[in-house]
């Protein structure tokens, strides 16, 4: 399903079809993430990926044209760079262990301690709560900032269009 709304969604030329579709994508990643069990990544996904971002691309489309320009260049060199990157990606995966291996290092070195140390060092019974809020507190600021600054931008977005929609009702009523 994600390779299927990815084609469509370069296929297209209808930007509000495409917002709407990595909405989509967004919230299948998410579920992707919650079978995974990472349902703390899923949790994020969803909200600033299906949730704040299509919000903030639907309010940029207020404000612009609703359809793509077509383009004139060729686009061979965006391809290449696309496959290139790809393919480093790939080659870059190559030497990771198997997925859920016992023998992986965070099954060895990271994992074990949060689990032994989490209630002695913290006092916090719940493990993944301690790993959010204490070890990798910096990082989940830093994702609470992404989000806070995402909402403030759909705020003014949406009071930025507000005003030229005022102003344009100010325009047509003075032209009566």
């Amino acid at each position: 399903m994600l390779v299927l709304i990815a084609i469509a969604v370069v296929r297209m030329r209808s930007l509000f079809a495409i917002a709407m579709l990595s909405g989509v994508f967004s919230l299948l990643s998410a579920l992707l993430f919650v079978t995974l069990d990472a349902v703390d990544v899923a949790f994020t996904e969803a909200a600033v990926g299906a949730g704040i971002s299509t919000v903030l691309v639907l309010g940029t489309l207020a404000l612009t044209s609703r359809f793509e320009k077509p383009t004139k260049r060729s686009p061979a060199l965006p391809l290449f760079v696309v496959f290139v990157t790809g393919a480093t990606l790939i080659y870059g995966t190559l030497d990771m262990p198997n997925f859920g291996s016992p023998e992986a290092p965070v099954q060895t070195h990271v994992g074990p301690d949060y689990l032994q140390g989490s209630i002695h060092e913290i006092a916090i019974p719940n493990v993944v709560t301690s790993i959010l809020a204490s070890y990798r507190g910096y990082d989940t600021l830093g994702e609470t900032a992404v989000v806070f600054t995402a909402g403030i931008g759909v705020l003014l977005l949406i009071s930025g269009l507000r005003r030229r929609r005022d102003d344009e009702k100010d325009d047509e009523s003075e032209e009566t």
